[in-house]
């Protein structure tokens, strides 16, 4: 069952396009991320779905009925704004409330579906504590609670974890996914932090220029990207310019490269990730660097190989390091079945 659906959906402010004729099918219940740099219209794109910006042109169908017209208030959503918006005066157990309080339900309703929602995020006995007593991650957890008050159809979230430190957001990442899998409900997440939406999302949305780039399973994303806007954006990638030679093969750099499929337009672009490349001994069937620059994270080795004027990036762990210093002569091997050939 496909929960939201945006048909041919443009937003024009003056002369200005900023999100041009996206199509995109939710599945109800799955958790999408809209992921691309700042301006690419990816908030634009979910505040046309909260009802908060009006299309320029195309629809929006939740769960079949046709939202495109229909106010905020009757959409039945919950957000969360990436300045989380809660209440400094109230208490954690009357910003939950608050939705209940002004549809004027009865006290006890309210009372009972904030005691449900502070065990829900893990923050039982929470209820009279004032706001400002909170850390970061207690304050995310109150507003996704307060979002998930009236039980909506669809929860749409604006970059809710960026003011949180790196180990926090982590946690966050993973306290909000294992949530949303317990609810079921339909959730679509704006962020630029593609390990967030490779953490946390079914389907990955790339944005840029105001399009939509690719919408996939964040692996197919990450090893079948559509072009090269997305194999940059997304984690890292070499990237090589391709070429088709004399005798019909792909090369780069000079080197054929057997098993590659040849451009048929003469040229394109080659992606590799680093985790992929391999190193070994100068020699046929290898292209030849020098490496550059060697950096041990602890966790992994990056070794930096200069081709043809070009510098490379090769991953591995430090077991599998190759024995290596700047200055040495190197193969670079490029196995066929990790080369993705991009459209031009």
């Amino acid at each position: 069952m496909t929960g939201l659906v945006l048909q041919d959906i443009s937003k024009r402010f003056g002369a200005s396009t900023v999100v041009e004729q996206v199509q995109l099918a939710v599945p109800a219940g799955s958790f999408v991320c809209l992921l691309g740099p700042s301006g690419c219209g990816k908030t634009t794109l979910l505040r046309m779905i909260a009802g908060l910006e009006t299309p320029s042109q195309g629809l929006i169908l939740l769960d079949g009925q046709d939202i495109t017209a229909l106010p905020t208030h009757q959409r039945e959503l919950g957000m969360v704004f990436q300045s989380l918006a809660l209440f400094p005066h109230l208490s954690v157990g009357e910003n939950i409330a608050y939705p209940l309080r002004i549809r004027g339900r009865p006290r006890a309703e309210q009372a009972r579906r904030t005691e449900e929602l502070l065990n829900l995020v893990h923050l039982p006995g929470y209820g009279d504590r004032p706001v400002a007593q909170l850390s970061g991650g207690q304050r995310q957890r109150v507003a996704i609670a307060r979002a998930l008050a009236l039980s909506p159809r669809l929860f749409l979230l604006d970059e809710p974890l960026s003011a949180l430190d790196a180990k926090l957001r982590e946690a966050m990442q993973l306290e909000l996914r294992q949530l949303q899998q317990r609810l079921g409900i339909t959730t679509v997440v704006v962020t630029h932090d593609q390990r967030e939406a490779m953490t946390m999302a079914d389907l990955v949305v790339v944005m840029g220029e105001g399009r939509v780039r690719q919408a996939a399973p964040p692996i197919e994303i990450y090893r079948h990207p559509a072009d090269a806007f997305v194999a940059d954006f997304i984690g890292s990638t070499n990237l090589l310019e391709l070429e088709r030679d004399a005798q019909g093969r792909a090369s780069a750099f000079g080197c054929a490269l057997p098993g590659v499929p040849a451009p048929a337009a003469g040229r394109a672009t080659l992606s590799i990730r680093p985790e992929d490349l391999q190193l070994t001994v100068p020699g046929d069937g290898a292209l030849s660097g020098r490496v550059s620059f060697v950096r041990d994270l602890g966790a992994t080795i990056e070794t930096f190989i200069e081709v043809g004027g070009k510098v490379l990036v090769a991953v591995t762990t430090p077991r599998a390091r190759a024995q290596v210093q700047p200055g040495d002569a190197v193969g670079v091997v490029l196995p066929p079945e990790n080369c993705v050939v991009l459209a031009s």
